[in-house]
């Protein structure tokens, strides 16, 4: 079962919201000390043809990597669920076009944090190439936050 829907099966998040059927409605995966996602891209998600979208590149490392944090941050407090969590800053590099057939591996794992912090780094592959990095650092909110409790 994916993170998405073990922890937030009603959230409308255009990424990752199970609830919201004109998203990505990406599923993430525990798999050791990472996260990992297989995205299959949609033609309407292109850039132009056969190329997807830089924006739809950062969506999938915005929320891909976001769950890897909380994910991270609830086995590191030992909480049943993880926190609700937000991109404080990423940074995305795209290294080559990456096309838009076919089936895209995200990989996301936390390279450094503290408490309701984390830092963490992503990847994207098409057929087993590299095409696009991240770099980011995700936080926990507390109530009144907008995002507290989405899921």
């Amino acid at each position: 079962m994916s993170v998405q829907d073990r922890y937030a099966q009603t959230t409308r998040c255009f990424g990752c919201g199970p609830a919201n059927e004109q998203g990505l409605r990406i599923k993430s995966f525990i798999a050791g000390d990472e996260l990992v996602c297989r995205f299959v891209p949609a033609r309407h998600h292109e850039a132009f043809e056969g190329v997807l979208n830089g924006g739809i590149i950062g969506t999938l490392f915005d929320c891909h990597c976001n769950w890897a944090a909380a994910i991270h941050l609830m086995h590191a407090s030992g909480h049943a669920t993880p926190p609700c969590t937000v991109t404080a800053a990423y940074a995305v590099v795209l290294k080559r076009p990456t096309p838009s057939r076919g089936e895209l591996l995200v990989r996301a794992r936390v390279v450094e944090s503290s408490s309701g912090r984390a830092v963490v780094e992503g990847t994207l592959a098409a057929g087993g190439t590299i095409t696009a990095t991240c770099r980011g650092t995700f936080v926990a909110v507390n109530e009144g936050h907008p995002a507290f409790h989405r899921w």
